[in-house]
């Protein structure tokens, strides 16, 4: 998988060619006189010039971390897309954070679960549950990381700091409205702190005044050389899971990897799918029978229409660094529209992966009754699977 990028300007723009709201195949439309922002024009051609099929009133569901807030610290930065940013989006929100070599994402917990993809780089993740058992692990680029709601834990960025996407399973979150150690010092009697710790309260002389969020420290040593033997043990099941090193589902067009509590057992909120599409692929026409879809675009460009019944369609575009989304049960697919692989993470409030392929529920319902309902011939009939394939390349058309 590339790094991730984000051009400055449509091909189009580049080229010399302003693109124009005239729809080719009917001639619908007219010129755009201005004042326009034509970069944003050609990032999002098919909002510019809906496909002939789009109708309806479909709210927004695109939204890029590079339009959100930065909120920078000393050793890293973080932004977010929550209901603020993309108010259909309300069972997960998103926060995408940067840390420094040495990097601290302070001790704390939250009222959600959290669940987390890097991105690039090296963090080490610590964690203690309500039994006493704690856990400590070196997450890598690719692997994800899971801590169930109100469990505290830190991360700290490696050699090179690190960059990560972290998911949690409420809409209304923000990461800067946390639970944070320094916060709680802050905000209690010293004379309480004194007794609770059974030491005098000089000793919180220097605490922060507040939230410190994001530090910069010194990068940690070894993992043995941090090791704190808890009398309880260590935490049961892991909060780490390589995604990477999970075999893929691979069919013409792409591949697919899926995690969810059967393969990561501790992630009991939050199901995933790493997906690949080529040049040509696309994530075949489905939907999800369990919850909304909350995506994460790493790298490449896409469009998506989402389908939501009654003759209501509408097309958006995707590159790396959007977030897109999907209600409960509209139909949808994602097409690769560039030249580059589209990678991107599909997310669910829900302890299990699922989704239902139009083309196998096809393939599987009587041959005459898919005929007569959609007055197709045997040309289309025959090239329906019983397979599911989640990724499919599309012919060229003439």
């Amino acid at each position: 998988m590339e790094h991730r990028q984000r051009t400055s300007m449509g091909n189009g723009a580049r080229n010399g060619n302003i693109p124009q709201p005239i729809r080719r195949e009917d001639g619908a439309g007219a010129t755009d006189l201005g004042p326009r922002d034509v970069m944003r024009d050609c990032e999002n051609p098919n909002m510019l010039v809906p496909p002939v099929t789009d109708n309806g009133l479909i709210p927004n569901m695109r939204f890029s971390f590079s339009d959100t807030h930065m909120q920078l610290n000393q050793g890293g930065w973080s932004r977010e897309i929550t209901v603020r940013e993309l108010p259909i989006a309300t069972t997960l929100a998103g926060v995408n954070m940067r840390l420094t070599p040495g990097g601290v994402r302070e001790l704390h917990w939250h009222q959600q679960a959290e669940w987390a993809f890097m991105i690039m780089g090296k963090a080490r993740i610590i964690s203690v549950d309500t039994e006493g058992r704690n856990f400590i692990a070196d997450v890598g680029y690719g692997d994800l990381w899971y801590f169930p709601a109100g469990l505290p834990h830190s991360i700290q960025g490696l050699e090179d700091g690190c960059e990560f996407l972290l998911v949690f399973d409420d809409g209304h979150f923000s990461d800067l409205n946390t639970l944070s150690i320094s916060d709680w010092f802050a905000h209690t009697p010293r004379d309480v702190l004194a007794a609770n710790f059974g030491v005098p309260e000089k000793a919180f002389e220097d605490i922060p005044k507040g939230q410190v969020y994001i530090f910069q420290d010194q990068v940690p040593g070894s993992i043995d050389s941090q090791e704190v033997q808890s009398p309880y043990g260590t935490i049961p099941l892991g909060f780490k899971h390589q995604l990477l090193a999970q075999k893929p589902i691979i069919t013409p067009g792409g591949s697919v990897r899926i995690v969810d509590s059967s393969n990561f057992p501790i992630s009991k909120t939050i199901a995933a799918a790493l997906v690949e599409i080529q040049p040509g692929g696309m994530r075949e026409m489905h939907w999800h029978p369990n919850n909304d879809e909350w995506q994460y675009y790493l790298t490449g460009q896409g469009r998506m229409t989402v389908f939501g019944g009654n003759g209501a369609a509408r097309t958006f575009d995707y590159r790396a660094g959007d977030v897109g989304y999907v209600p409960f049960a509209y139909g949808h697919y994602i097409q690769n529209t560039g030249t580059d692989t589209l990678w991107f993470l599909e997310m669910f409030k829900s302890d299990r992966f699922a989704d239902i392929s139009l083309n196998q529920w096809m393939a599987l319902t009587p041959r005459d009754l898919v005929r007569d309902n959609l007055d197709v011939g045997d040309e289309l009939l025959n090239a329906l699977r019983k397979e599911k394939w989640p990724v499919v390349r599309y012919p060229k058309s003439p």
